[in-house]
């Protein structure tokens, strides 16, 4: 198993948004220097609490910062932003990136932002369909361009001028794109079966219970099996909510206590998916009635915490109930304690992996 980093940072609303700004710098920073293989960023136009506004700038900033760590957008919303931006901005990050970056999509999830960008009534999956398919085109036709849409025209046909550039977007260093990624939300998701026969890859999220993580699989290897491509466990990144602490008491506190940031950030994520008509992600059967998804009850049932022993014990019972994947997405919140932020992270890299990969491979040799 591997370790990565995935944060959709969830701040309390009175924190100086430069203090948040440079914790979740220094997040991707350390996870750089503690091995971790990856890290992707989300972003939101319109929350106060998830108050990162564009991953692709924010990654922009780590460049020099990194030196192994692949970064991912995760993810560009690309129902809000024209296609031939995203193509030409990506494009120049993964140059800047000198090749590592990882392309994550979706179609967004935050209604406030669909309704700023004047599309909350629109479908947003058809839009971010056209989308990817005329950043891909982009990159893969010479100009000029001639992409005609639903929702996007793009042409450069009246003012290309070969002989001195113009008229070109941009393409990645890497070819012929970046890694493409799709956060899976929905249980079973019919997304996750489109993704794979495309090439892509699932990052299943970290507030969904194990029952509909599990169901993601099934889906990947549909949509591989379609277009005879192996279905590597390898390829499946599963974000997870971990604390983990030098003793058992501050562990509990920092992850269940009344100021925890992990109570926090479920507490702000429950209340906008509630809203939103998706309580049944928190559920463990879908006939749960929604008056029993309190916050305790997600806290306890999502939030893996504890000394690095119980912690990895953990990991390896969700992926006992999942299945095998890839990677593991240590989900980055709030640092209201800096240092125990930190000494999370550090535990997680220096004695939770390898105590899961030693275990892992006992099982290996015993079978």
């Amino acid at each position: 198993m591997k370790l990565g980093f995935f944060t959709m940072p969830i701040h309390p609303m009175d924190k100086d948004w430069r203090q948040s700004l440079r914790e979740d710098r220094e997040a991707f920073i350390l996870a750089d220097e503690l091995g971790f293989v990856e890290g992707l960023v989300g972003e939101h136009v319109t929350d106060r609490a998830e108050n990162i506004t564009s991953c692709v700038t924010f990654i922009a900033t780590l460049v020099d910062a990194t030196k192994n760590i692949r970064l991912g957008t995760g993810t560009v919303n690309m129902p809000n932003t024209h296609p031939a931006t995203v193509a030409s901005q990506l494009a120049m990050l993964d140059h800047l990136l000198d090749g590592r970056l990882i392309f994550g999509i979706s179609p967004g999830g935050l209604l406030s932002d669909a309704e700023v960008f004047g599309n909350l009534d629109a479908n947003r999956n058809e839009m971010f369909l056209e989308a990817i398919n005329a950043v891909l085109a982009l990159w893969s036709q010479e100009p000029p361009y001639n992409i005609q849409g639903k929702y996007w025209n793009i042409t450069t046909e009246r003012t290309l001028m070969a002989e001195i550039g113009q008229g070109f977007v941009a393409r990645p260093l890497q070819r012929p794109h970046p890694p493409i990624v799709v956060t899976a939300v929905a249980p079973h998701s019919k997304g996750v079966t489109e993704a794979a026969a495309r090439g892509w890859d699932p990052i299943s999220a970290n507030f969904l219970m194990p029952v509909w993580v599990k169901s993601h699989w099934p889906r990947y290897v549909e949509g591989c099996t379609r277009v005879g491509r192996p279905a590597d466990p390898a390829n499946w990144r599963v974000a997870k909510s971990v604390f983990v602490a030098d003793d058992l008491a501050t562990a509990r506190e920092y992850a269940t206590g009344p100021q925890s940031p992990y109570r926090a950030y479920y507490n702000s994520l429950l209340t906008k998916l509630v809203k939103n008509g998706r309580a049944e992600l928190f559920k463990k059967s879908r006939d749960m009635p929604d008056e029993q998804v309190t916050l305790d009850y997600v806290c306890e049932n999502l939030v893996i915490w504890g000394t690095p022993d119980k912690v990895a014990d953990e990991i390896m019972q969700f992926q006992d109930e999942v299945g095998e994947f890839g990677t593991l997405l240590y989900a980055g919140k709030d640092w209201r304690d800096r240092e125990l932020g930190r000494r999370s992270m550090i535990l997680a890299a220096e004695k939770v992996l390898p105590a899961v990969n030693a275990a892992m491979g006992r099982r290996a040799a015993a079978e």
